[in-house]
């Protein structure tokens, strides 16, 4: 299922996607799960697709979300781009697919119609695209957008790049010449964009995190980002990833922005669920269910 749309109010929103695939082994990918919880849960994520049937690996989509109100288009995050050196990760080295593009161009919305990036966090498969080749340079893929990011965000890795430019080669190719560009909206994690669009602080994954949330009540939507990247942190909140910045904070904001969604009609929109990757949450126990639409 390459893009997928949904309305909600006023608002269409588009799937954007470039990858779909097993990718890790669950329990490398959330260090303190166990094999005994895993067995428990193994039945319903394979059955969901969550869990491919043949290497048990953890079935993740990589993608952007498209909003389109009224009077703007707005991509949310940018998924890994083409020709970005990534050898620690031989799945996103020096990608050159067309995937991405295509199923933007299927949207009917171009490139240079994009008003707003919001980058949610600045993880190397949520800024790739932020940037593209162009002679021998990294210049802005979105040449008209604001790239909006958090503050808090953009200082840390600002910082960690420059302390060691080898262990954040995305913020070198994909953020640092947005702001060379001149590009960039720097944000609090609270931010609202007039009435129909605001950030959510979600801080845990990474230092300053958000998430999006659109719409008004009754007809909205959240927009998660790497706020949850399994169904099996929504059952069990506080299960960290393994590159958090802080799980006890991500699992603290994964409650509570649950709790306010539990049981509403409220859409959720995640980054990393396999297809259709939207859905809405219940209650299970302690924790919360997602079920998709």
């Amino acid at each position: 299922m390459a893009t997928t749309t949904f309305r909600v109010g006023d608002v269409t929103i588009h799937r954007i996607v470039e990858q779909e695939a097993p990718f890790f082994d669950p329990l490398t990918f959330f260090p303190s799960l166990t094999k005994e919880v895993l067995e428990e849960n193994r039945g319903w994520m394979t059955d969901g697709g969550y869990l491919d049937k043949q290497n048990g690996e953890l079935v993740l989509c990589i993608q952007a979300y498209l909003i389109q109100t009224k009077h703007h288009n707005i991509l949310v995050d940018s998924c890994v781009g083409n020709h970005k050196p990534r050898p620690s990760r031989p799945f996103w080295n020096m990608m050159n697919t067309d995937r991405f593009e295509k199923n933007l161009k299927a949207t009917g919305v171009s490139p240079e119609q994009i008003d707003y990036v919001m980058c949610t966090h600045l993880h190397v498969d949520h800024v790739g695209w932020n940037t593209k080749l162009e002679n021998g340079r990294w210049v802005p893929t979105f040449p008209k957008a604001k790239y909006v990011f958090s503050d808090r965000e953009l200082a840390y890795w600002t910082e960690a790049e420059k302390n060691d430019p080898s262990a954040a080669p995305w913020i070198t190719d994909s953020v640092l010449p947005i702001v060379a560009a001149k590009r960039e909206e720097v944000v609090k994690s609270d931010h609202a964009f007039g009435d129909l669009i605001k950030l959510i602080p979600t801080p845990g994954h990474t230092i300053d995190h958000y998430s999006v949330h659109l719409g008004k009540p009754g007809t909205d939507a959240v927009i998660t980002g790497d706020m949850i990247h399994s169904p099996l942190q929504a059952r069990y909140p506080e299960l960290g990833m393994r590159v958090d910045y802080s799980s006890p904070q991500a699992g603290e904001s994964r409650r509570k922005l649950f709790g306010h969604l539990c049981d509403t009609s409220t859409l959720v929109c995640t980054a990393h669920f396999p297809s259709p990757s939207s859905g809405r949450i219940t209650r299970w126990g302690d924790g919360f269910r997602f079920v998709p639409i």
